[in-house]
């Protein structure tokens, strides 16, 4: 994915989940614990760092919490 639009994606909703390849489940990035830079996200976690390259994004999409994030309030 284009570190652009990611970045856009993450400041927009304040956190984002991602698909990275080699990764067997979703990553939740937050806007106040993750940087993006072009070549590598970097996600600072309680017991350390993980980093992947950006284009070892494959998907990207808001994190919803509520009915209301829905439209289903």
């Amino acid at each position: 994915m284009k570190p652009d639009r990611l970045r856009e994606l993450l400041e927009e909703n304040g956190e984002v989940m991602v698909n990275v390849a080699d990764f067997d489940a979703q990553i939740e990035l937050h806007l106040h614990d993750t940087t993006i830079e072009d070549d590598l996200v970097t996600l600072e976690l309680v017991d350390g760092t993980l980093e992947f390259a950006t284009d070892e994004v494959i998907g990207a999409w808001k994190h919803y919490h509520s009915l209301d994030d829905y439209g289903l309030d």
